[in-house]
């Protein structure tokens, strides 16, 4: 009976790591990262495409101060 039971537990510690050792996790995430590298590469496209906008909020210290 106890080699039965060893032989059990062996079969399903085995079968456990042969199941979990390949998920979906590590493809979704590398379809995930490449879908992140292309919509990236297509906003960098995007903006060289468009005309620069120059956005100046800096405030001129050099006026005259009433005093």
């Amino acid at each position: 009976m106890k080699p039965v039971q060893i032989g059990a537990f062996l079969l399903a510690l085995g079968m456990s790591s042969l199941v979990l050792a390949e998920g979906g996790g590590d493809r979704t995430f590398e379809k995930m990262m490449a879908a992140n590298d292309r919509s990236v590469e297509l906003f960098v496209a995007k903006e060289k495409a468009r005309d620069p906008v120059v956005v100046n909020d800096k405030k001129d210290d050099n006026k005259t101060q009433d005093l």
